[in-house]
């Protein structure tokens, strides 16, 4: 099966990830496209392909050199999640393949090329639906051309790291490489090794609902209290107002009644220290409205996703130079630069799998305008390719 073809088949699975159902995978598409994938590496010849209940899976390319050089080549790594953003639709894609000109949301450099889209009533899935196309691809081309020899590799496909959980169960040791790629990043030519330090946030505010013609001085409404929470943090330190190193604090959603409301944050920032402090900007933010309105009004809840990969990766900067090679290699200039968000290989890297990330080649990340250039797409694997042969 051509990339291509592959991409297409693996966006028909709806693999929406949800934070709130508790379970790993946190829906059943997700596992139910797990169960597809293990079958497809079967039967294009990997070995060692295991799924586990929490829905991950491994998958072995032997080494086709003699055993006295294959031992001294050392066991590398790429992965990619199966989950797509909880930000737009996942149910139903209908893909098609158009010419960049015919949709004014793609960006020029990439007219004349044949690009993924969708109809726009939902996201499209290359985050990371391409990644997958592009390991795999990748490893039946080799098990296809035996001539081209190489080490040991190693697959790994992960659930719900839409939702920060990708690298909850991911057994590193079982994993057994000694150094990995998440193909999880964007534009084509991106190489990325910094990311954000990352939280998610739920405050949850008490009311007090009274009848309106009877409320004065006993109505406590939880929703505008709420709302005197969000305007309280900083007007421009928000997504559309930052960007390059910059963090900020994200509502992702609000949900209440006069009685109960919720905020949803999440919180980013690449200096560890600020983001230290922006989440105990949030919890004095709190404070403060328990003393106005009295103790137990609201109430915030934090926990740390993952952290700047940076200081796990600079250590063994020498697989960095190795995915810059490769790219030059297949006529790409590298682009480094922070990712202005995470990937499973930021807590993997913190784990003992030093895991920096590399383009998938899509567009629009969870959005509905997402698109997926062709050629970006077949660049991927021509780097998955190059990294495998050039790992000595």
């Amino acid at each position: 099966m051509n990339i291509v073809d592959r991409f297409l088949k693996y966006v028909s699975f709806c693999t929406t990830s949800d934070e709130n159902t508790g379970m790993t995978p946190s829906t059943p598409g997700q596992m139910e496209f797990a169960r597809y994938l293990a079958e497809e590496l079967k039967s294009i010849g990997m070995t060692d392909v295991s799924l586990d209940s929490n829905g991950y899976i491994m998958a072995t390319l032997e080494s086709n050199q003699p055993s006295e050089v294959s031992r001294q080549v050392p066991v590398i790594g790429f992965i990619a999640h199966m989950d797509t953003s909880p930000d737009a639709s996942g149910r139903n894609v209908k893909a098609s393949i158009v010419k960049a000109e015919e949709r004014d949301y793609i960006d020029p450099r990439y007219a004349g090329q044949d690009v993924i889209v969708t109809d726009t009533t939902t996201l499209l899935g290359a985050d990371d639906k391409a990644g997958i196309a592009e390991i795999v691809t990748a490893m039946e081309y080799l098990i296809q051309h035996p001539e081209i020899k190489h080490g040991k590799v190693r697959i790994g496909f992960t659930p719900d790291e839409e939702i920060g959980c990708g690298a909850d169960h991911f057994d590193v040791k079982k994993f057994g490489a000694e150094f990995a790629y998440t193909m999880d990043g964007g534009a084509v030519g991106e190489l990325e090794y910094e990311n954000f330090n990352a939280a998610a946030c739920k405050i949850h505010v008490h009311g007090l609902n009274v009848h309106p013609g009877t409320a004065y001085h006993k109505m406590r409404n939880s929703m505008r209290i709420a709302y005197q929470i969000a305007v309280m943090l900083p007007r421009f330190q928000t997504p559309e107002h930052t960007q390059g190193y910059e963090g900020f604090y994200h509502l992702i959603g609000m949900n209440g009644t006069v009685e109960e409301t919720t905020l949803s944050y999440i919180i980013r920032d690449h200096d560890r220290t600020q983001f230290e402090y922006r989440k105990r900007e949030l919890e004095h933010l709190v404070r403060k409205i328990n003393t106005e309105y009295g103790e137990g009004t609201a109430e915030i809840e934090i926990r740390d996703q993952y952290y700047n990969m940076r200081e796990k990766i600079e250590p063994v900067m020498y697989i960095i130079d190795l995915a810059k090679e490769a790219m030059e290699s297949v006529g790409l200039t590298p682009v480094v630069k922070p990712i202005r968000g995470g990937t499973d290989g930021a807590r993997l890297s913190f784990e003992g799998l030093p895991c920096p990330n590399i383009f998938a080649g899509g567009e629009n990340f969870h959005s509905r305008y997402e698109y997926l250039p062709i050629p970006s797409m077949e660049k991927a694997m021509e780097v998955i390719l190059q990294i495998i042969q050039k790992v000595k």
